[in-house]
């Protein structure tokens, strides 16, 4: 029976208004000690589960936030996913997972869910041909957050790093450990972060005096498989030709090198040094561990949840924000973007103990 009460029933048992219940039950801090007590003691004793949907439609605003990703099991999904459940966790909202799969456009089943007005706004991890249809639903006044490093940067507020800067370090510390023919194995060329990292690499080279050679970045897929293959190309050449260092564009692309650099007997980092990009966390793991540039999965997500937080909410004080820097004034209209600070994470495969760190601000 209890399951059955209403916040207006919780109240008049309480003797205090439907407005003080939802206080107490989004731990507000501007209600009375004695009267929160009261409130929550007939909570206990009736049993009483709030509705979360419920109770932000009375308000006129939902309690839910959607978390549109791709398939799980992508492996930088979960660090994200961890970082957003944590910030959820402080705040008095909770989400609905959408996993929608990237073989089809989805629009018009967001456009159903959207349409039941369970949320008050949406984070976009990845969306692919989903990013257009979102920037038209953004401009219609839907609340997004857009973690994204495919798809070219939109009017929608966005959190991420900037792939450039990170290439270009990595590149960089590999030219100061003394390597001047460095390869690049490259993610897909329509990836906005591909083009971006392997920019990033090139202009490290052109900066330190040293010519970017064609056939030295080979395109791969951000796939194991694509890794090896472009390994065995770089360790078929001849040996004046052959690259004393590769610059990997993500890891798993690494660990098909270095699966294909012990098959021909070449020793890693003595004859070639690997650094990868992302830190995820089989890299610590490999053998030899990865070298490579660390993105901040976890705070990415949480980042995305206080900024889409800040859009949505106007109790929500951004100035608590870990992460979130308030928004420009009412009619600024530079798009609000985020680039959280990676770090080059030095292990064997690079045959350096050194350390980079960069920071970019937002």
């Amino acid at each position: 029976m209890g399951s059955k009460l209403t916040i207006e029933d919780i109240a008049r048992l309480a003797g205090v208004s439907k407005a003080t219940v939802s206080r107490v039950l989004n731990q507000k801090s501007n209600v009375d000690p004695a009267t929160r007590e009261r409130v929550l003691r007939v909570i206990n004793e009736k049993r009483f589960v709030p509705s979360i949907t419920a109770s932000g439609l009375a308000g006129g605003r939902s309690r839910l936030i959607g978390l549109l990703t791709p398939p799980l099991t992508w492996p930088t999904i979960s660090e994200i996913m961890h970082g957003v459940a944590e910030a959820i966790e402080r705040s008095s909202y909770e989400i609905v997972l959408y996993s929608i799969g990237r073989a089809r456009d989805h629009s018009d089943i967001l456009d159903r869910i959207l349409d039941m007005r369970l949320t008050s706004g949406l984070i976009a991890i990845l969306p692919g041909q989903l990013g257009e249809h979102l920037v038209d639903l953004y401009e219609q006044g839907l609340p997004i957050v857009e973690i994204d490093d495919q798809e070219p940067l939109t009017p929608m507020p966005w959190v991420g790093i900037d792939n450039y800067e990170s290439a270009y370090q990595a590149t960089l510390h590999l030219i100061r450990l003394g390597h001047r023919r460095i390869a690049h194995i490259q993610g897909p060329s329509d990836f906005r972060c591909s083009r971006e990292r392997q920019q990033g690499y090139c202009q490290a080279l052109l900066d330190q005096g040293l010519v970017p050679d064609p056939e030295l970045v080979l395109q791969g897929s951000f796939e194991i498989t694509s890794g090896r293959i472009c390994a065995n190309a770089i360790f078929s050449m001849s040996a004046d030709e052959r690259p004393s260092a590769i610059f990997v564009g993500n890891d798993q692309m690494a660990f098909g090198v270095l699966a294909v650099a012990e098959q021909h007997g070449i020793r890693v980092p003595e004859d070639v040094a690997v650094i990868g990009f992302d830190d995820i966390p089989l890299s610590a793991h490999m053998r030899p561990a990865l070298t490579t540039m660390r993105q901040p999965f976890h705070e990415i997500g949480e980042t995305a949840v206080e900024l889409l937080l800040s859009l949505v909410d106007p109790q929500f004080s951004v100035a608590e924000a870990e992460h979130v820097q308030p928004f420009p004034p009412t009619g600024v209209m530079e798009p609000v973007r985020f680039y959280l600070p990676t770090h080059l994470v030095v292990r064997e495969s690079c045959g350096s103990s050194q350390r980079i760190s960069m920071s970019e601000g937002s």
